[in-house]
């Protein structure tokens, strides 16, 4: 079993930049592809960013240009730099560990953009 637990979400201003961290519970967390995902209100959950255990990042339509996801093996974490935010950005923002039939989700945490 590996836990994930999210932390860095709140308010940030249109424009602004957050910057959320996933730490897994088991080393083991390297050989783990780790995605983010996001939730909005009445909307269907949507693939933010994707890095693989060899380190190759892609990104969702919504995220490129303005999002980074990065890892710390050494830190069993996961990082999520979000910049150039929007009202549209607003979601519960979850973090996922993947490999194989092997798939662990953090409980979540919350991001609003407003002014």
């Amino acid at each position: 079993q590996v836990q994930l637990v999210e932390s860095g979400g709140g308010l940030v201003q249109p424009g602004g930049s957050l910057r959320l961290s996933c730490a897994a519970s088991r080393s083991i967390f390297n050989f783990y592809d780790m995605n983010w995902y996001r939730q909005a209100p009445g909307k269907q959950r949507e693939l933010v960013a994707t890095i693989t255990s060899d380190d190759s990042a892609n990104y969702g339509d919504s995220a490129k240009g303005r999002f980074t996801i990065n890892r710390d093996n050494a830190k069993n974490t996961v990082y999520l730099q979000m910049n150039s935010l929007k009202p549209d950005d607003t979601a519960v923002y979850y973090c996922n560990a993947h490999l194989g039939f092997r798939n662990y989700w953090g409980q979540g945490t919350q991001v609003t953009v407003s002014s």
